[in-house]
């Protein structure tokens, strides 16, 4: 009799456990090294581990969906997608849209111009006049709108090409978040630089519809954000693409 009650429960564990575990949908662009990538057909980068190690944590089934940056906000609204792994940055447009986790990454925007043009841009009032290259889709040129000499700024936005195009000098500089520029010119073979200090404080969360299911989702995947903070996972899998902790404000 012990016996029947014993396989009894293990039975129902079971079938609570699979009848809860979800598929979840996970936006991102594939195209943003080092944070979501495909080199030999595989979809890499520190994305993917970050949500994947939350799948482990919540016992969720993932399936990665990726597509041009500028079209994720957009499936995400329209349900296609159940989140957006791609660095999005909280603003307060985009607060008033969706549900964000806590952040997960601590960053700041980053002027990058070609090599050798360092001083011409050393702050962002030498802004002013210049070309500035946007990535479409992205909150740059939101922020760049909000400086006091955004008038005077020539912001152009792209689909890709924002780093050839500045090694070219067809655009004076581009922004984007430090650690990506940073990374990038490590990397790649086009004469870039860093010009001057990070402008802004960037806090980059993954988003959720606000309704129901999308606030449970939000607060699912939280807790587990919080697990791997105080872990160290998260740490582990910034240290293994950055050689640093970007997961933690300074």
């Amino acid at each position: 009799m012990k016996k029947q009650i014993a396989i009894t429960a293990l039975t129902l564990a079971t079938a609570f456990g699979t009848a809860h575990a979800e598929t979840i949908n996970v936006g991102m662009s594939g195209g943003y090294f080092p944070f979501t990538f495909v080199k030999l057909d595989e979809l890499q980068g520190f994305e993917v581990d970050v949500i994947n190690a939350i799948a482990e944590e919540t016992g969720d089934e993932v399936n990665f969906v990726t597509m041009s940056f500028s079209g994720l906000i957009g499936a995400l609204e329209s349900g296609r997608i159940d989140t957006i792994a791609n660095q999005i940055t909280i603003t307060p447009e985009r607060e008033q849209k969706f549900a964000f986790s806590q952040p997960y990454v601590y960053d700041g925007a980053q002027v990058v111009v070609k090599r050798g043009n360092e001083d011409t841009i050393k702050n962002t009032s030498d802004l002013s006049g210049k070309s500035v290259a946007v990535n479409l889709g992205s909150n740059f040129e939101e922020l760049l709108n909000t400086l006091p000499n955004a008038s005077e700024i020539e912001i152009r936005t792209y689909e890709s090409n924002i780093a050839q195009d500045t090694a070219l000098g067809r655009v004076d500089a581009f922004v984007m978040d430090r650690v990506s520029s940073a990374q990038l010119i490590s990397e790649s073979p086009l004469p870039l630089a860093l010009a001057g200090s990070p402008f802004s404080e960037i806090r980059n969360a993954l988003p959720f519809r606000t309704d129901e299911n999308g606030i449970a989702l939000r607060d699912k995947f939280d807790a587990a954000l919080t697990t791997l903070k105080e872990d160290g996972t998260l740490s582990e899998i910034s240290n293994k693409w950055f050689g640093t902790d970007i997961t933690v404000a300074e």
